[in-house]
């Protein structure tokens, strides 16, 4: 538990580094106490930041702030310093501030409820100051006494306490080049390889030890030289927001406003991406508005009844997870929902959000049977409440922070998910492309003899790549609960299995659109993910893993080097096919083209573990070739034996421009010209 006079090491204020990002800047409205009169006799003196216009913008859903608004801010009224509270309970009949400052006293310290109807309870509480834990009582509808955190706080204590903090996200940041020349970095049209990250998993003091966790500080000492060394343009940090129970892997928060406490402060979150900005990598958050659990301290039943969920169960409970549903259609949640999502990108300058489950979001019908949903107005099956919030989200975001990217998770046919709202889309930047996914890992997994009757599932991603703006995931949902790690999912014997992958990742990183790999495939973990350990970082001590992490470091600086890979990825320009008529062989061509042809790639696929000597190939537009990339290097534990140093190319016919060349093609290998 964490009080103003119990303060552990981790979690000390640095005031040197804070400035007031998430304070009210000076002169946005009259100090309430000049132009009100604050009854200082009371234990609460009556105090609001709010005005006419925010509480009609929250109700509306159009207020994309509140976070310089609800929760706790440390101000000085009338020469006291003290906390100012404020909370949204429109149901409850009584709101108290209780912690260790009053002894969890429900009476001492009771909220004043607005005049206006908005629900909302508010009050200055002298004397409180930075680092007390609280919780808000509440009576609620019929009479229910609840004990809950705040929505809004920047800080929670580590569970198993449940108790918020009064604490502040504020922080002085040091990326200011990252921040000015970022809209390069995160453009559809730049390489954007991306490591996503588990923080608890990715390395723990005591691997042994699933109570065990690095600072925010020591990660960054360890993360960021190994993001830099591997070559990845981005990281993508699973839900750092808080959350009660660890094997929910934080996709059931609690605390929406706060980085997890796991970890330290907030201002150590804050470190963690100034550095990984600093060292020229961009920082993406799973984001979840999809659902919420239903922890006593959490949203669920927040005021008594149904709040912040649909009273609806049929639209406001998910039976996937146990969890419940954000009522979309209310103002004040949609309000504090994309005033969420405007939080990390302002106070923790994310480059993105990649946005869980579009698809139950989207979808009445989502996990439901017959009759266990209702159609919407016009008899389909879309929340259209749900859909106008997803456009408002990314027309907000891409409005106030033009520089970043907003990634769906969305693994269904729903149209236009990455098209802008004017045309009808939804509006995000980017959608996984679970259909590549699982169409190229169900090809791989078939042994080699049998791949020729599979060639159609291969290329057959090209056949509608261009409906989206795509990113390419080999996620942390596909090593988990029975999948088997990536290695295991290949067949053969031991050298046959690290080829195949090494092959996969090529296929991955040549193909069309952004790239996602989850930590530890890059060095072929054999064991399944484990939140409650570490990646199985032992393994690079043998020269297979040592070889795949170097396979994937050069993938990565092939694909950030070679503009043909990433100039045109989202464009019909970007990728033509060359050959794809030696079915039997499992021989596949296809060309990588960037503005200038000078730049364009031929990427060659042999997909059975048959060396082919003096393959021939036509290609148009260019008389001479070099091998750039090779899977079967002998650094990448290849056999490194069938190279092309000297690539025979002779014209097919005098007055054309096509070409014939002569290659030789390792087992189970992709190699790349130019």
């Amino acid at each position: 538990m964490f009080n103003s006079t119990k303060k552990n090491s981790d979690n000390n204020f640095n005031s040197k580094r804070l400035v007031g990002i998430a304070a009210l800047k000076a002169g946005d409205m009259p100090a309430y106490e000049t132009v009100h009169f604050v009854d200082t006799q009371q234990s609460v003196w009556n105090y609001s930041l709010f005005t006419e216009e925010d509480i009609n913008n929250f109700q509306q859903g159009t207020h994309y702030r509140l976070y310089h608004l609800f929760g706790n801010k440390q101000l000085e009224v009338l020469g006291k310093h003290g906390t100012y509270f404020a909370v949204w309970a429109p149901n409850a009949s009584a709101v108290s501030v209780i912690g260790y400052f009053n002894k969890w006293n429900k009476a001492a310290h009771p909220l004043k409820v607005r005049l206006d109807r908005s629900g909302i309870w508010e009050g200055f509480i002298p004397g409180v100051l930075q680092g007390e834990a609280y919780k808000y009582h509440i009576v609620g509808y019929q009479g229910i006494e609840l004990d809950k955190g705040d929505p809004f706080a920047h800080f929670w204590e580590k569970r198993p306490y449940t108790a918020s903090i009064t604490w502040q996200t504020q922080y002085e940041w040091n990326d200011t080049q990252w921040m000015q020349n970022r809209h390069a970095k995160n453009s559809l049209a730049a390489p954007i390889s991306v490591y996503e990250v588990h923080l608890a998993s990715w390395m723990r003091p005591d691997k042994y030890n699933e109570e065990t966790y690095n600072t925010y500080e020591q990660i960054t000492e360890r993360l960021v030289p190994y993001v830099k060394e591997m070559g990845f343009t981005h990281v993508e940090f699973m839900p750092v927001m808080e959350h009660p129970f660890d094997g929910s892997w934080g996709y059931q928060g609690t605390g929406y406003y706060a980085a997890t406490s796991r970890f330290g402060n907030p201002q150590g979150f804050a470190y963690l991406v100034d550095a990984l900005h600093q060292a020229g990598i961009g920082v993406f958050l799973d984001w979840v508005p999809s659902h919420f659990p239903y922890d006593a301290h959490g949203l669920f039943m927040f005021d008594g009844t149904h709040t912040y969920e649909y009273a609806d169960m049929r639209k406001g409970y998910h039976p996937d997870w146990n969890s419940y549903i954000f009522n979309y259609k209310r103002g004040e949640v949609k309000s504090f929902l994309i005033s969420n999502a405007c939080f990390w990108c302002d106070a923790f300058h994310a480059d993105g959000l990649r946005v869980d489950a579009v698809s139950s979001i989207l979808r009445l019908d989502y996990s439901r049977n017959e009759g266990q949903w209702e159609p919407n107005e016009f008899g389909g099956n879309g929340n259209l409440e749900a859909i106008a919030f997803i456009k408002d989200l990314n027309e907000t975001l891409y409005r106030d922070f033009p520089d970043i990217q907003t990634i769906a998770e969305e693994a269904t046919d729903w149209p236009k998910i990455s098209k802008p709202t004017f045309e009808d889309g939804l509006g995000f930047g980017m959608k996984w492309m679970m259909g590549w996914m699982h169409d190229t890992l169900d090809y791989f997994k078939v042994d080699p003899i049998f791949r020729s009757v599979f060639q159609d599932k291969f290329t057959f991603s090209m056949m509608y790549f261009y409906n989206e703006n795509f990113m390419l995931p080999l996620s942390h949902d596909e090593v988990v609960h029975g999948k088997s790690p990536m290695i295991y999912k290949m067949p053969g014997d031991e050298w046959q299995k690290f080829a195949n992958l090494r092959t996969l990742y090529t296929y991955m990183f040549t193909h069309p659109g952004a790239k996602l790999l989850f930590m530890g495939n890059e060095f072929a973990a054999t064991n399944e993910w484990n939140y409650k350990s570490e990646l199985q970082w032992d393994l690079l001590q043998y020269p297979p893993h040592a070889g795949m992490k170097e396979c994937v470091k050069a993938l990565n600086k092939l694909y950030t080097t070679e503009s043909a890979l990433y100039e045109l990825q989202f464009s019909t320009e970007g990728f033509e096919w060359v050959d794809l008529n030696h079915r039997a062989e499992c021989v596949m061509v296809y060309k990588r083209k960037g503005k200038n042809k000078a730049d364009d790639l031929l990427v060659i696929m042999n997909l059975t573990p048959v060396v082919r000597q003096n393959w021939e190939i036509h290609v148009f537009g260019k008389d001479c070739w070099v091998e750039i990339f090779n899977s079967d290097d002998a650094q990448f534990f290849g056999s490194g034996t069938v190279k092309n140093e000297n690539i025979k190319c002779e014209k097919v016919y005098i007055d054309e421009d096509w070409y014939r060349i002569h290659v030789n093609l390792p087992a189970l290998s992709a190699i790349v010209l130019k």
